[in-house]
């Protein structure tokens, strides 16, 4: 996974009047739980929203007055009309110990069924995803230049070494779907070479005839 840097404060006391104080200087309540005690602590808004509002998936490394520890953000608290982050639970990762996380799935190539005018449906814009730190890749990156119209990859081909999918293996991860005006340039090509076949055996047909008449 991506990695990013934050710097956090300890929090003197915790409860909802500092919390509401935390805010107001624009700054934003965590924990880290996972490995031993919690920490509760705060870091600037500002360099939250660069980790939070992002499509990448983030190792955090964590430094909290002088303690550093790595964490992925496993759950955010946000302001119901603002949107604005109220609060964020950092999970504490160990390099011997698995984890979940949702990984984004990302696409490379273009598909022949897109090229030919067919239309490509994203069903899983992430997967979940269970391993060790140090085996989650930044992205699941699938290779879709050789789908076809009506081809599809499910969660059962998607191979990542020492990680497991927890998503159901049957689901269809993306697949190309017809749209109007598509032609699979495959079926295309055969029907051509079937209709010149038949032309070749009917044009034979009728010179045979022709000997046979003369004859």
């Amino acid at each position: 996974m991506k990695k990013a840097q934050l710097s956090g404060s300890l929090r003197a006391n915790v409860g909802k009047k500092d919390a509401a104080s935390l805010r107001s200087e624009n700054r934003v309540p965590c924990v880290l739980y996972g490995q031993g005690e919690q920490t509760h602590f705060s870091v600037k808004r500002v360099e939250l929203n660069k980790i939070v509002f992002s499509p990448e998936v983030y190792q955090v490394e964590l430094e909290i007055e002088g303690k550093k520890a790595v964490g992925i953000v496993r759950e955010i608290q946000q302001h119901p009309v603002k949107d604005t982050i109220q609060h964020i639970d950092f999970y504490e990762l160990s390099e011997s110990k698995k984890v979940r996380v949702d990984l984004p799935v990302r696409t490379k190539g273009s598909a022949k069924g897109v090229l030919n005018g067919g239309k490509l449906n994203m069903a899983f814009r992430t997967l979940s995803c269970y391993g060790l730190p140090g085996d989650l890749p930044d992205a699941i990156v699938l290779d879709i230049s050789p789908i076809r119209i009506g081809q599809s990859i499910r969660i059962s081909e998607v191979s990542i070494p020492g990680v497991t999918i927890l998503d159901p293996a049957n689901a269809v991860v993306l697949g190309v779907k017809i749209s109007r005006g598509a032609v699979d340039e495959e079926e295309e090509e055969e029907e051509e070479t079937e209709g010149t076949e038949g032309a070749e055996g009917a044009e034979g047909a009728s010179e045979e005839n022709k000997e046979k008449t003369e004859g």
